[in-house]
């Protein structure tokens, strides 16, 4: 046996012939099975012959054989390497196999080119993402004293795994945050902790789709992550369209079983739903025993006028699902979120919390706790709250001053981002590209419909571009 591998390299026993085939057989079958990793460097002959105790001869003679088969590449005066073999490799026959493979796959998984990955993204002089805060200004040597603390009250604990549901802390402290927040009346029983608002989705699709059959109607324009977390599921998807009051209710199909709605800030277009539309979708949902999702994405920052009651909240029969995350009023990094679930749906998705990731970080989950009781996470929002509206109110000045009436801003009170539309001339795309030529990134509305043609305009995300920048980037995006 070898420990110098991470496998074991059997020899016959000293004074057989056999010695050299063996070693020579054993590391080229390691090689050509991806133990031993193209680049890999190999052990000095003198060190893997102690090792094996076998004479330095056996081992020389042993790499030289894979040398001069190509499985082993020499450096001179840096030793022996693993040779990369797939480099050599026929391209049609690995495209061939991956083919044969992906047969594998669940049909929707079979189209899938990977995720988005925004690290690969290029950096822009001014960044008009959407759904991205401004995490310069967050306090984040409170935060690393909080985490220290956390890592230490941990340290003292028992080594057993936490609650699907989360940390008992943070579900009230997320309790009362959406109590004073949102008047969001729940108990700490009724929250689950998730990775952030995209596996609340996930775990809502797991627990209310039967593949095939059971429709979903979204916003559209809309969220398209949501769209694809029920549709990875087996959903049904259906697009209803949506109106200066948001969503069009009575254009909800009587075969509807689940219901998708951002009531606070329309995403991406920002409208509120009106009073009249939220008591017509309860009472739809009621009708027709559909569950609502109501995604409270940005709620945290308005900007003028009493906000609407959620519609969890205004709920009497059980209908609605209420999803917040943090990662916009702290940073998306943190992974974290939460469901406020009706009773009949609580079991079900700690079931399923627990059958996808067990539970969120125990760390960030403490320290996120301490965060908001300690007061820190008010007093954050409302210092960005105040960050933002300046932002915002440069933005519609700047639209105004100079869109000459083609940018037209759509009213909106809450949120990190602004839509506005063009004229039907504007071709959009094309914009977007001379934008970011010159450092400025765009989004189009387009991008969020789904199954009609969206407004024909931009959307705004004002978390990423200090004021300063502001004023002088919606000039050039006139110009161009």
């Amino acid at each position: 046996m070898a420990p110098i591998f991470g496998f074991p390299i059997t020899l016959p026993p000293p004074g057989t012939r056999e010695r050299l085939r063996a070693l020579h057989g054993q590391l080229r079958a390691a090689i050509l099975d991806g133990r031993l990793q193209a680049g890999l460097r190999l052990p000095a002959t003198r060190e893997l012959a102690e090792a094996l105790q076998v004479s330095r001869n056996t081992v020389v003679a042993a790499y030289d054989l894979l040398l001069s088969e190509g499985y082993v590449v020499a450096r001179r005066g840096a030793g022996n390497y693993v040779a990369d073999l797939l480099s050599r490799r026929s391209a049609g026959r690995v495209l061939s196999k991956h083919a044969d493979m992906q047969r594998r796959l669940a049909p929707y998984w079979r189209e899938s080119t990977g995720p988005h990955s925004p690290a690969q993204q290029r950096p822009f002089q001014y960044d008009f993402r959407v759904g991205v805060p401004d995490n310069r200004q967050f306090p984040f040597e409170v935060w690393r004293r909080l985490s220290a603390r956390a890592l230490r009250d941990l340290s003292k604990a028992p080594p057993i795994y936490g609650q699907p549901e989360g940390r008992p802390a943070l579900r009230d402290a997320i309790a009362r945050h959406v109590s004073f927040a949102r008047a969001v009346a729940c108990h700490p029983d009724d929250v689950i902790v998730t990775s952030g608002a995209q596996q609340a989705f996930d775990l809502l699709a797991r627990v209310l789709v039967t593949p095939g059959q059971t429709t979903l109607a979204v916003e559209d324009p809309g969220y398209p992550p949501l769209r694809a977390a029920f549709t990875a599921a087996g959903a049904k998807v259906v697009a209803v369209p949506v109106d200066d009051e948001g969503l069009v209710v009575e254009q909800l199909p009587a075969s509807t079983q689940v219901i998708y709605v951002t009531p606070s800030h329309q995403f991406p277009l920002g409208m509120p739903l009106s009073p009249r539309r939220r008591a017509a979708l309860l009472a739809f949902a009621q009708t027709h025993n559909a569950t609502i999702i109501e995604d409270d994405y940005d709620g945290e920052f308005r900007y003028g006028g009493r906000p609407l009651d959620a519609l969890q909240t205004l709920d009497r029969h059980g209908s609605v699902c209420y999803v917040g995350t943090f990662s916009k009023c702290l940073f998306p990094t943190l992974r974290l979120g939460y469901l406020v679930a009706p009773p009949w749906l609580h079991p079900a998705l700690a079931e399923a919390k627990q059958h996808s990731d067990w539970h969120c970080d125990v760390v960030a989950q403490d320290t996120l706790a301490a965060f908001i009781a300690e007061g820190h996470l008010v007093r954050h929002v409302r210092k960005m709250s105040k960050v933002y509206a300046e932002r915002r109110e440069v933005l519609l000045h700047a639209m105004v001053k100079y869109g000459g009436g083609r940018l037209q801003a759509l009213a909106s009170d809450a949120g990190l981002h602004l839509a506005a539309t063009l004229p039907g001339t504007v071709d959009i795309d094309a914009l977007i590209a001379r934008a970011a030529d010159g450092g400025i990134r765009l989004e189009s509305l387009h991008g969020y419909a789904h199954g009609s043609v969206a407004p024909h305009g931009l959307v705004f995300g004002f978390g990423m571009v200090d004021v300063g920048g502001i004023d002088g980037a919606i000039r050039r995006v006139m110009e161009l």
